[in-house]
């Protein structure tokens, strides 16, 4: 009897361990549930973070499998952790891969059909639909049709990009409102399937799962950037004991975590009707935005980060104490978008583009200056195209910011940049042994950058390309002499200033209006003045001693004028930007257009002396 109760237990036990291992293997998701109390937002995404936790971190080892399963699954397994490492670092295959996942796993939980898509969001009521919500679904329904030009398109349809002036005629800031989203939204009335439906929740999921909350979407638009925690107030003013009259007044205003706004073709537009709900969301945000091949810790003691995404785009983040509050800016550049003939296009654009093409393939030292957002490192991008195929281009950046290698990927480009141990001024140094014809510093900002980038443009490649954020040529000049001086490469302020005259050819200037329109405001060369070295001498002469004391001193004269008020170089605008059109102005220097012409062919150079005389005529 014991043994046939052994025997009859062992079976038992058997036959549950069978069943359990079934459900294992087959990965048995719950049944279908048609309970109403979980179609909520938020206990989908807890689900899906349980799920996807156990699809990352079960052990295959305890699953019996064979050989061939087994290595299936850990390849599958592999593919998931890399597309959730991926997605956040703005990798758009690994976020379509990760959103496919959650998708099916929702449609294996629940019962998706539109009544329970409704609970969800209420996309049977328009009116009840936030501004957020409209919004997400007219950039959907825009995607489909257009891509990732979809939020380009809506902003030009509507002229959401328009200047706004208040009661007493001022300009207002570039604002998008609630009250225009419900209006474009009322007049689009947009039909949406059931997969649509299903798409908008789970890209909901997404974003506050693994995605950059409500500004997922937004960055992976064809925009300038976007940015967020950089207005509203910051909470060390609504954080903390406050008295119940401030505390009601602070209620009504917005807060850091209200703060969105859009770079969109030289504008910040911001977006007041988006909001990240809470300081912890936009934290949550700016923590891992930053971390593709993780860069380092973001601490207090170290309360920013600059760095790239997946798609080449640069990220900035910032954090307290540092900062006031946590902030983040994403800064894209339009690669597509990179050549000249699309980045200059105002009325004689011939004018200055010819001339550009030129300056690169003769081989000049030239410095591409502007405020920030007026166009630098597009325009750069664009430049590197007429460098000769021949020559081995380096760059170095302070983070990967050119891309240069995506857009030219036959030419010979290798770019540095710096790290936490390896300064910019170490980076320049080894480029100096890469076997570099053309030296590219996408941003000359510190000192000792500028101080190599001097010397490696008189000694160590064919010529050079930086940009800077002088405002003025004499600015610029200015900047590089000091920076020479500070890290004591000179003592002496005027052998600096000559030093630096002798290196820059030329300055192209960038200028960006309050309306964000972008142009080249000048083209300036760099004349240096011929300087005389041998002083008069006439006191050496047969002479009575009056005449020599004053033939002294009128070489003691031109010693003090030489050390003192005697110009070192003219600079001269070649090209300037004139009521909405490119002018000539002054021409081109003899000893620019023949250093220029030695690196040309025997074709070109009769086309450059054709563009030359075609602008400037007979002053040439």
């Amino acid at each position: 009897m014991t043994a046939l109760l052994n025997a009859f237990i062992l079976i038992a036990l058997l036959l549950l361990s069978i069943f359990f291992l079934y459900l294992r293997l087959s990965r048995r998701l719950p049944e279908r549930t048609d309970d109403t109390s979980v179609y909520t937002l938020e206990a989908m995404t807890t689900f899906v973070k349980a799920t996807l936790h156990e699809l990352t971190s079960s052990n295959l080892a305890d699953f019996g499998l064979s050989e061939e399963e087994y290595r299936r699954r850990k390849s599958k397994r592999a593919e998931l952790k890399k597309a959730l490492r991926g997605c956040t670092s703005g990798d758009l295959r690994d976020k379509e891969y990760v959103k496919e996942i959650i998708a099916d796993l929702l449609v294996q939980r629940y019962e998706l059909d539109d009544a329970n898509l409704n609970l969800l969001l209420p996309f049977h009521q328009p009116e009840s639909l936030s501004a957020q919500d409209q919004f997400d679904i007219l950039l959907y329904t825009y995607k489909k049709e257009a891509g990732l030009h979809a939020l380009d398109r809506l902003v030009q349809t509507y002229e959401w990009d328009r200047q706004r002036r208040n009661e007493e005629g001022q300009l207002e800031t570039y604002r998008i409102t609630a009250e225009d989203i419900r209006s474009v939204f009322a007049r689009e009335a947009p039909r949406l399937t059931t997969d649509d439906k299903l798409q908008l929740v789970v890209q909901r999921i997404y974003q506050h799962y693994k995605g950059f909350s409500v500004v997922d979407e937004l960055r992976d638009m064809r925009v300038d950037g976007v940015s967020g925690g950089v207005s509203g107030l910051p909470p060390l003013m609504w954080e903390g004991e406050w008295s119940l009259e401030e505390d009601a007044q602070l209620q009504s205003l917005p807060r850091s975590h209200d703060s969105i706004w859009l770079f969109y073709k030289g504008k910040s537009i911001h977006l007041s009707f988006l909001s990240f709900g809470s300081e912890q969301e936009l934290r949550r945000v700016c923590q891992i935005i930053y971390k593709h091949n993780f860069p380092g810790q973001l601490s207090e003691a170290n309360g920013f980060k600059v760095n790239e995404m997946a798609d080449g785009s640069r990220v900035v983040v910032l954090r307290p104490r540092f900062s006031e509050s946590w902030a983040f800016f994403v800064r894209k550049f339009d690669v597509q978008s990179a050549t000249l003939e699309q980045l200059i296009q105002d009325e004689g654009a011939e004018l200055p583009i010819g001339l550009i093409r030129y300056l690169v393939s003769g081989a000049r030292i030239t410095a591409i200056t502007g405020a920030q957002g007026s166009g630098k490192t597009t325009l750069l991008m664009a430049m590197v195209r007429h460098i000769p195929e021949v020559l081995p281009i380096r760059v170095q950046e302070m983070s990967f910011e050119l891309q240069l290698r995506k857009i030219y990927p036959e030419r010979n480009i290798v770019s540095l940049r710096e790290t936490e141990t390896i300064s910019g001024q170490q980076g320049l140094d080894i480029q100096k042994k890469t076997d570099g014809s053309v030296n590219i510093l996408g941003e000359v900002a510190t000192d000792p950058v500028a101080a190599w980038m001097v010397q490696m443009a008189q000694v160590a490649s064919l010529f050079t390309l930086f940009t800077h954020h002088a405002k003025t040529f004499r600015d610029l000049v200015l900047s590089l002499r000091n920076s020479l001086l500070k890290t004591k490469v000179f003592t002496n302020e005027r052998v600096a200033e000559q030093q630096v005259v002798s290196v820059v050819n030329f300055d192209i200037h960038l200028r960006r209006d309050l309306d964000g329109r972008r142009y080249i405001e000048r083209i300036t060369e760099c004349v240096p003045v011929p300087q005389e070295t041998a002083y008069p001498e006439a006191f050496r002469g047969k002479m009575t001693k009056d005449e020599r004391m004053a033939a002294f001193m009128e070489t003691t004269l031109e010693y003090f004028r030489r050390s003192t008020d005697r110009p070192l170089y003219t600079a001269r605008n070649l090209v300037e930007y004139r009521d909405g059109r490119y002018a000539a102005v002054h021409p081109l220097s003899e000893q620019s257009r023949c250093e220029i012409a030695e690196y040309l062919s025997g074709p070109d150079k009769a086309v450059f002396d054709a563009f030359l005389a075609s602008h400037w005529g007979d002053e040439t």
